[in-house]
């Protein structure tokens, strides 16, 4: 008789059954979002139940995006879920092929299973086939970074292929001179944050533009100067609004206003110290996170002083990083307080509000993009595009080696692994072979997107490579074979990520033979 060791209520599932289940689950999340991919990919509306209005409505193609806001009960969906993740925070793109790829490789490794092959076998084949494959992929690589025209070339190229499957297709060529214009100012830094993107509804998508400097998106207080030059500039957290009286935790009794007065013009007086020791740092702009209420805001119009208050935390956080200041939250020190600086401070008016805009800030590589349109959706996603394309092409700065899309890569691994399974004895060469065919599966779902005859489209591209054609892939916009050479160029890191991502996963879900699932906690009363 069976031995119960686990709770009641708590399930297993063990054997050929977990396997099927995590293999299915993995398998579902790709089929999810493969219909995003390439540039004839279909955007999702993720609509939530609880919020109303547009903050509950998102629509997009980001494979990232997508994951994160559907919840899902599977295990191995939600391993798919982190290589998506980590696709994003370690390249920018690529989220939906790596989920894709994953997919297509336990898609094989099931009929590989249904063969009896046992998955340690297929794992050791498939580690293999990776090795090789990345083999394949590194050699393909080029570098055109001593040559600057041509290295220019090729970021725009990876600029206008990241952003053709995205929402700003249609404007590719201008977004892609944007980001890349945007990227080279940083001279070589993977921190996006001198990168400030703006976003204000109205206009339509080719009104936006990149801006020299940084734009804080604040107004100036009232009767303040609207332009300062040569700005020194204070960024604090620090409550301005202590004209009202504020005393916690206690109650304060008076017999007669007299005494409120004397009280309220303590609070006052308090105020103005606070706000001449700000005044005495030799600053000319105040910004700070928190609100300005009317009479510190009177005393710096009175001093001169152009004051901005409720900059966002992020907002501060930037601003001290590009103009080279630290937020201050007391300035009884002064000698420890670091200013920054810019060049100019003033306001500027987009669409129809006004905003504040810092020229020439200390951290030169400081600027910002600013995004129109006709809804706050189209908008969020033109956001998540742009970010995709700044994060591949810092990315690429670092790595500065390219390779070739439009199925090219897939197609050029896939026969690389093909060839060395010829020489692989016993049934790890049978592993090899799916792997290959899961490479494959990329250009066929891409052309199936775009809806065209894949099988002919790839049969034809297999035979361009075998024919010695190895920059060969798929014009998804002509339906026909093209060198790609200069027309559809990605990071070289970007497809070895998605590449030992997927693999890895694929891996760790062929792994597994028991999922032990708790029971739920038991409510009480």
């Amino acid at each position: 008789m069976a031995t119960q060791i686990f709770n009641e209520n708590a399930t297993q599932e063990r054997a050929e059954n977990a396997r099927l289940s995590n293999i299915i689950g993995a398998i579902a999340v790709g089929d999810l979002v493969k219909s995003t991919l390439g540039p004839k990919g279909m955007d999702k509306i993720l609509q939530s139940s609880t919020a109303r209005g547009d903050d509950g409505l998102v629509v997009t193609n980001d494979g990232a995006t997508i994951l994160k806001m559907i919840p899902l009960d599977n295990a191995a969906a939600k391993v798919l879920v982190n290589i998506s993740k980590v696709q994003d925070d370690e390249v920018g793109d690529g989220t939906t092929s790596v989920c894709v790829l994953a997919a297509e490789i336990l898609r094989q490794a099931e009929q590989l299973l249904d063969q009896r092959i046992h998955p340690q076998t297929i794992i050791d084949g498939f580690r293999l086939a990776t090795t090789k494959a990345r083999e394949a992929l590194e050699n393909a690589a080029v570098s055109h970074k001593d040559d600057e025209a041509q290295w220019r070339e090729d970021l725009l190229s990876i600029a206008r292929t990241t952003l053709s499957s995205k929402v700003l297709a249609a404007d590719k060529h201008k977004f892609a001179e944007v980001c890349v214009d945007a990227v080279l100012r940083l001279k070589g830094s993977t921190n996006l944050d001198r990168i400030q993107i703006i976003k204000k509804t109205g206009g339509k998508v080719s009104d936006s533009y990149l801006s020299d400097g940084f734009i804080l998106n604040k107004k100036i207080g009232v009767n303040q100067p609207r332009l300062i030059k040569g700005a020194k500039i204070l960024v604090a957290n620090t409550p301005m609004d202590t004209d009202k009286v504020k005393v916690f935790g206690a109650k304060i009794k008076v017999s007669d206003t007299a005494q409120l007065a004397e009280l309220e013009r303590a609070e006052r007086e308090k105020m103005r110290a606070k706000v001449q020791k700000i005044a005495a740092l030799g600053i000319n702009v105040f910004v700070n996170r928190q609100l300005i209420y009317n009479w510190p805001e009177q005393l710096f119009a009175d001093a001169g002083i152009m004051a901005i208050e409720h900059a966002d935390f992020d907002g501060v956080e930037r601003l001290a990083l590009v103009t080279g200041g630290e937020i201050a939250s007391s300035f009884d020190n002064p000698e420890l307080i670091a200013l920054g600086g810019c060049d100019s401070v003033e306001e500027i008016i987009i669409g129809e509000d006004r905003m504040v805009k810092f020229n020439g800030t200390a951290a030169g590589q400081a600027c910002t993009i600013v995004l129109r349109g006709g809804t706050n959706q189209m908008l969020d996603e033109a956001e998540r595009s742009i970010h995709d394309a700044i994060a591949v092409l810092s990315q690429t700065i670092a790595e500065p080696r390219i390779v070739y899309g439009g199925g090219c890569s897939e197609m050029l691994m896939s026969k690389a692994v093909d060839e060395a399974a010829k020489l692989v004895p016993g049934k790890k060469s049978i592993a090899m072979e799916a792997f290959a065919r899961a490479l494959r599966q990329m250009p066929t779902i891409l052309a199936d997107n775009a809806g065209l005859d894949s099988a002919d489209l790839v049969a034809r591209l297999r035979a361009a490579h075998y024919d010695g054609k190895s920059t060969s892939g798929l014009d998804l916009f002509n339906g026909d074979i093209i060198d790609v050479t200069g027309k559809v160029t990605e990071s070289f890191k970007l497809k070895r990520q998605v590449l030992l991502s997927a693999s890895e996963a694929a891996e760790m879900i062929l792994r597994v033979d028991d999922i032990i699932r708790c029971a739920p906690r038991q409510r009480r009363g």
